[in-house]
């Protein structure tokens, strides 16, 4: 009984995460807020970068026509005006592997900022509380925007997040997505060599 119990909820789940028409996820909570005087003020004792919007048009094999908020506050960004080159980082607050690469990117980007930029994606969390902890954590300073519902999930630039978390996504300087990747780093080596697989850029 327990067993067709638990396959019974598990069908359920999935059910109320599809839209009706079998074309993607409708999993957006709209009580979820992931800019709050108290996210203001984590975000602020943490010193993490505000979100920077970009300034280019939309791209054929760029980041999706869609506007996220910046974690903890700040300016939202519109993806697909971004350029790099970039390194995209999809993570969560409650990802293990995310929390063993983050001390990574963040020296890349103390080091590195002015030549590769690194954006994370608080991806497909409704816990943007739990998110800034982890950040605070980690002392991870570069800046994150919110998709607490998962709008990311069906965008074919974004099928690497299927594969699970950490993961990336590289942008070069003309807005085109380059490369993915997944499963997370475990060494500065290790992404510097990322980086100049997807975006040529030897550091």
């Amino acid at each position: 009984m327990r067993k067709v119990f638990l396959a019974a909820l598990l069908v359920a789940s999935l059910t109320a995460c599809t839209s009706d028409d079998g074309g993607g996820f409708d999993v957006r909570p709209p009580d979820v807020r992931v800019d709050t005087s108290e996210l203001r003020e984590v975000k602020a004792r943490i010193g993490m970068d505000d979100c920077e919007p970009g300034t280019g048009d939309p791209v054929e094999g760029g980041l999706p026509e869609l506007t996220l908020p910046c974690l903890g506050g700040g300016p939202d960004v519109e993806l697909s005006s971004l350029r790099g080159p970039l390194v995209v980082n999809l993570w969560q607050a409650f990802c293990e592997p995310c929390r063993d690469e983050m001390p990574v990117l963040e020296e890349f980007h103390q080091k590195y900022a002015d030549r590769v930029r690194i954006v994370g994606v608080d991806f497909n969390d409704v816990n943007p509380e739990g998110a800034l902890a982890l950040a605070e954590e980690t002392g991870a300073t570069y800046p994150s925007v919110a998709d607490p519902g998962g709008e990311l999930m069906g965008e074919s630039t974004f099928a690497v997040a299927r594969r699970g978390l950490p993961a990336f996504v590289f942008v070069d300087a003309d807005g085109v997505v380059v490369g993915q990747d997944s499963g997370g780093v475990e060494s500065m080596d290790e992404l510097k060599a990322l980086v100049a697989e997807h975006l040529g850029v030897d550091l």
